[in-house]
């Protein structure tokens, strides 16, 4: 019988800092929060000041610059230890597309606010009332007007939405019906959101 020899864990020192940061918040915490039907706002403040919510900015834009390997793992210490990476785990996938399909420009103007925890990126505007998450049946038309989109439509069950300042909005620039394919003529927009935290 071959003896299996544990392989090192290349990210320990990352989930022991982690499960550190984690562990200040206790399962009575948590339970306050799903009780309340709450967001865990400090918990999100204490991860967002520790860097953890910039692991995926590149070091230009003053975020940690690393990889979906340690964006994973930021999310499973946190399930690990009991909270709720779903609460937050919105800002890891949309920078994604922020940082592949963003311009330059946009790049420049909201990452170092979002590696800071001056702005926060956690909303996704996909779902509609009639199409639900088809995204090749998007009904919601951006059209160009001077050097500025007019976004016309609407958006449904937007999570986070009262805990974001950004959010990423999925609209059509070619109608349906002039498209070769379905997937064609679609963009990305990033929109402001007012979450109540910004104002207070």
């Amino acid at each position: 019988m071959k003896t299996q020899i544990p392989t090192p864990d290349a990210h320990r020192e990352m989930r022991d800092a982690l499960r550190d940061l984690c562990g200040s918040f206790d399962s009575a915490y948590w339970q306050k929060v799903d009780t309340d039907r709450g967001y865990p706002e400090k918990f999100v403040d204490a991860l967002t000041e520790a860097g953890w919510m910039a692991a995926l900015i590149p070091a230009e834009f003053g975020g940690s610059g690393l990889g979906l390997t340690e964006a994973s793992v930021i999310m499973e210490e946190i399930n690990y230890s009991g909270g709720n990476a779903g609460a937050l785990h919105g800002q890891m996938y949309n920078m994604n597309t922020l940082l592949h399909h963003g311009s330059p420009g946009q790049k420049q103007k909201y990452l170092p606010g979002i590696a800071s925890g001056k702005l926060r990126l956690q909303s996704m505007a996909v779902t509609e009332p009639t199409t639900g998450t088809d995204t090749t049946q998007l009904k919601t038309m951006a059209v160009k007007k001077g050097d500025r989109y007019v976004v016309n439509g609407q958006k449904v069950w937007i999570s986070r939405i009262q805990h974001s300042d950004l959010m990423i909005l999925l609209a059509r620039t070619t109608p349906l019906a002039d498209v070769k394919r379905k997937s064609e003529g679609m963009s990305i927009f990033w929109s402001t959101c007012t979450r109540p935290s910004a104002t207070a």
